[in-house]
């Protein structure tokens, strides 16, 4: 049986309205150093359901879900909002000024990594120090083409090409929004399957099923531009600790290792039989790190 935390540790949704839109998140702790958490592709502040009690004990601890993402709205790109990270930037520097109301700590995963650093380059003034966690690498921007195999240079403009039809790109999608297929690709991110559970399948799988979804993520494959993340370390103020699934199929450990070079880099841990998602797969390991990290204390890897 699960233990029963305080009610100041139990994750509560809230809602805030941002821009004339609905924004869900997460928050737990009454007290200590704001944490923001930040999701990657496809995923909702509910990807760090294993971190937000245990961080809260000591923290003040948010997890939002950016817009097009989660719960919150998604309206149809192009009109309303562009799905870029300078846009879940400015939405996580007015979430940390509005919500928080403080300076915060931002941890973010995949390409909450990359949305992180763009919000501290907006307002380097709020953030104090960072994790980021299997740090997207972009390698399909099409500043990074030339480093991928050339049958991969020419699948991914094609594919692009293709889904934009909306017609395609809507039915590509409800193919992959099923349950079967949403594990296949768990279980391709994660090392230990023991952690790919049908919560966690369903926890991904409810919010591709609102409506827009399937315009948010095909706006998101056409998205080849914007910021790289060995452009935004380097105007980074904030010190950052770097944590990697070393056995990460999609963000290779070696090219990850690369970025540590940065001067705002001041540790890089690698956590051996992990995946895409340590903050899921390893919250133990995690939490820990984060805790030590936020507090100052030393990382003890």
């Amino acid at each position: 049986m699960a233990p029963v935390l305080e009610s100041s540790l139990q994750p509560q949704s809230q809602f805030w309205t941002w821009r004339g839109h609905t924004i869900r998140y997460q928050c737990a702790g009454d007290h200590g150093i704001a944490i923001v958490l930040i999701h990657g592709f496809g995923a909702s502040s509910d990807h760090w359901r294993k971190n937000l009690p245990v961080l809260a004990v000591n923290h003040r601890v948010y997890a939002l879900d950016l817009i097009g993402f989660g719960y919150s709205d998604k309206p149809n790109p192009g009109t309303k909002i562009d799905y870029t990270f300078e846009t879940w930037g400015e939405q996580v520097v007015e979430f940390c000024r509005e919500v928080v109301g403080d300076q915060v700590m931002l941890a973010g995963n995949s390409i909450g990594c990359i949305v992180a650093m763009q919000a501290a380059v907006m307002a380097p003034e709020l953030v104090t120090r960072m994790a980021l966690l299997n740090c997207s690498l972009r390698l399909l921007h099409e500043r990074k083409r030339q480093e991928i195999s050339w049958h991969e240079r020419l699948a991914a403009p094609l594919m692009q090409r293709l889904l934009s039809y909306r017609p395609i790109g809507r039915l590509f999608f409800s193919q992959i929004a099923q349950p079967r297929v949403v594990r296949r690709l768990l279980c391709q991110a994660y090392c230990n399957q023991d952690a790919v559970t049908s919560e966690l399948v369903n926890l991904i799988l409810a919010p591709a099923r609102t409506p827009g979804a399937a315009d948010v993520f095909l706006a998101f494959t056409a998205y080849s531009h914007g910021p790289l993340p060995e452009e935004l370390l380097p105007q980074l103020s904030c010190p950052v600790l770097m944590i990697w699934g070393a056995a990460d199929p999609w963000e290779p450990i070696a090219k990850g290792r690369a970025l540590a070079e940065f001067s705002a880099v001041q540790h890089f841990i690698a956590l051996k039989g992990v995946g895409h998602c340590p903050q899921d797969e390893a919250p133990d390991q995690v939490n820990t790190l984060l805790q030590n990290w936020a507090a100052e204390r030393p990382i003890g890897y």
